[in-house]
């Protein structure tokens, strides 16, 4: 028995070390799918939800705006109370502030309380991301970043599959009300949980004084201005590459549907295809990434950013969507990559702000996309994707040009 018991807990404990899991990463895992899965039980459904209530067109897209402009307002502040209250305090109350939220829409059946419910349910998936990011920094090391970080992306997946699954279950079986009340009490259970096990995270060794007095004293300008030639870099090329993005996103469904002949089912299918896709390369690019460094990695994810708009262009079938939707998946192919160069160039003592102040610029810029891409769409959809590859291919040379190809005289890193 128990010279068949140490075979097994050794070839755990290799596959814990390759995929980078410690106590502190497999807290976070299960908390991300937990909240995660609450989330999109119904928060999919929301836009239809808001029309069942008598919200006119302006309300739905003022909704969709705030879920755009409130991540990127809200990643700095998650990144300053994560550095002041630590890891776990942070993100216990960050669920608290969601749940408030949830309790809200629930007791509240009216339009209203979506959208101002939506500056509350919104703070744990947006305050937590430069926490859930220095959970990986301060349990791993340098070299195992990337990993980390991957297998964080490819465990945010599985609730973007299985609670929509579960969610559209309930409002077919019991009706859109019903079944929108009966998700929000299956998220705030779900939340519930989230909350114990992130309870369960133990805290980083505390900084030195000298680094705390600077933290203390540092404002968002302070941050943005130690950003390092590296990472304004990488910001730039960010930027490029998510204006590709943004632009077309909120019309690939309209075209899939209107220009494609899909139904909406069909088209959860595509959605399905994407995210099997993205989790399936998320591993194996992140154990490469770490090894042999992790600039060519992002170069290929924004090659796909680019490629995407440009095969929607000639998606009017099914097959060719489906495509497509491959080569959307794929764009998550360097992202953990990407994520583990923000690490790289991030100050321990300022690490969970310096992400929130670079998600912060970052989306703010980008937030614009929207309404460039509701322009574009309105002269033409092809003009659409034409200016999201545009975009695209800015982000592609910027990145070759300015982070790609030089050394900057460093010694060798894996990034």
């Amino acid at each position: 028995m128990s010279q068949q018991t140490v075979p097994s807990v050794s070839r755990w404990r290799s596959v814990a070390e390759f995929l980078a899991l410690r106590r502190n990463t497999v807290l976070l895992l299960v908390a991300l799918v937990l909240a995660g899965t609450g989330e999109k039980l119904w928060l999919v459904f929301a836009p239809k939800y808001l029309q069942t209530l008598g919200a006119g067109v302006f309300i739905i897209g003022l909704f969709d705006a705030l879920q755009t402009l409130l991540g990127a307002l809200y990643a700095y502040p998650g990144g300053w109370l994560t550095d002041r209250l630590g890891q776990r305090w942070s993100l216990t109350l960050f669920s608290v502030i969601s749940l408030a939220g949830y309790g809200l829409v629930l007791l509240w059946h009216h339009w209203l309380a979506l959208v101002v419910g939506a500056f509350l349910f919104l703070a744990w998936s947006a305050f937590s991301l430069p926490a859930t990011f220095t959970v990986v920094a301060t349990s791993l090391q340098r070299s195992r970043h990337t990993m980390g970080i991957g297998v964080q992306s490819m465990v945010r997946r599985v609730p973007m599959m299985v609670g929509p699954l579960v969610g559209g279950w309930l409002i077919t079986q019991f009706g859109w009300s019903q079944g929108i009340r009966y998700a929000l009490e299956g998220c705030i259970v779900l939340s519930l949980l989230t909350v114990a096990f992130q309870w369960g995270i133990i805290e980083s060794a505390p900084a030195k004084r000298s680094n705390v007095e600077a933290l203390q004293q540092a404002r968002l300008r302070d941050v943005v201005h130690s950003f390092t030639p590296s990472l304004r870099e990488l910001l730039m090329g960010d930027i490029l590459i998510r204006f590709c993005e943004r632009i077309p996103y909120a019309w690939v469904i309209v075209w899939a549907i209107n220009y494609g002949g899909l139904s909406a089912e069909r088209y959860g299918v595509l959605v399905a295809i994407e995210m099997i896709t993205a989790m399936v390369c998320y591993i194996p690019v992140a154990h490469l990434a770490d090894k042999h460094g992790r600039r060519p990695f992002v170069l290929v994810t924004f090659l796909f950013f680019t490629l995407f708009p440009l095969t929607l262009l000639c998606g009017r079938s099914f097959g060719w969507l489906a495509l497509a939707f491959v080569i959307r998946g794929l764009k998550e192919f360097g992202e953990p990559a990407r994520k583990a160069l923000i690490i790289s160039e991030a100050p321990p003592e300022l690490r969970a702000r310096t992400y929130g102040a670079y998600y912060l610029v970052r989306d703010c810029i980008v937030t614009t996309g929207a309404f460039i891409g509701a322009w574009l769409w309105h002269l033409k959809p092809q003009a659409n994707f034409l200016g999201a590859a545009i975009f695209g291919a800015a982000g592609t040379i910027w990145f070759w040009v300015f982070i790609f190809r030089p050394n900057r005289g460093t010694t060798p890193n894996p990034v």
